[in-house]
C-alpha cells in the first residue's frame, strides 16, 4: 500500500475482506438483463437486442460491483500501531476499550433499537454477522463504537485488537 496511515507508512496487512454481494445476486441481474432486453428487442430489428443488452449489462455490473467495494482491512504501521479501515475512516488500535462479535441473531437488535446514532456503522444487509469496537471515552470524539458487517467478526477482532480478543464477547 502506498497511502500513509496518519502520519505513518503501513508495514503490512494483516486482515483484508471484500464485502461482495451474494453469488446469486449476479443471477439475478443477468435475468434482470435478460428480461429487459427481451423487452426491448421483441419482435424489432437486432441493434434493439444488442445495444440494450450491453447497456443493462454495463448498468448491472456497475452496480453490483459498486455495493461489493466495501473493504475492511486491519494493516500494521512501522511502529507496531495496528490500524482498521473500513467505510474510508481509520481508527487505531490503542482507540478500542473494548470488542465484541455481533452474531446474525443479534444484528437486527444491534441495528434497531440499540444503535447509537453517533456510532460509526459500515452495515451491508447481506452480511449477517458484525464485529462492534467500544471506543475510549475521548472528549473530542463524540463516537461511542464502531459496528462493522464482517464474515469473520472473531478473525477481524484478534486481528485488529488480540490483547482484547480472548475477552470479547458475543452480544
Amino acid at each position: 500500500m502506498s497511502s500513509p496511515i496518519g502520519n505513518k507508512t503501513p508495514h503490512g496487512v494483516i486482515y483484508r475482506e471484500k464485502l461482495w454481494v451474494p453469488w446469486y445476486w449476479w443471477l439475478l441481474g443477468a435475468l434482470v438483463v435478460a428480461l429487459l432486453t427481451g423487452q426491448m428487442a421483441h419482435n424489432r430489428n437486432e441493434y434493439f437486442l444488442w445495444i440494450p443488452l450491453a447497456l443493462f449489462s454495463a448498468a448491472a455490473v456497475t452496480v453490483l460491483l459498486k455495493w461489493s467495494s466495501t473493504v475492511i482491512e486491519v494493516v500494521e504501521d512501522n511502529e507496531g500501531v495496528r490500524w482498521l479501515h473500513a467505510g474510508g475512516a481509520e481508527l487505531p488500535a490503542d482507540a478500542v476499550a473494548r470488542c465484541m462479535a455481533v452474531p446474525e441473531s443479534a444484528k437486527f437488535t444491534a441495528m434497531g433499537r440499540q444503535l447509537d446514532p453517533a456510532a460509526f456503522v459500515v452495515s451491508h444487509g447481506w452480511i449477517t454477522q458484525m464485529a462492534m469496537f467500544v471506543l475510549v471515552d475521548d472528549d473530542g470524539d463524540p463516537v461511542p463504537y464502531w459496528l462493522i458487517s464482517t464474515s469473520h467478526p472473531e478473525k477481524l477482532i484478534s486481528s485488529f485488537v488480540p490483547h482484547l480478543a480472548r475477552n470479547s464477547t458475543t452480544q
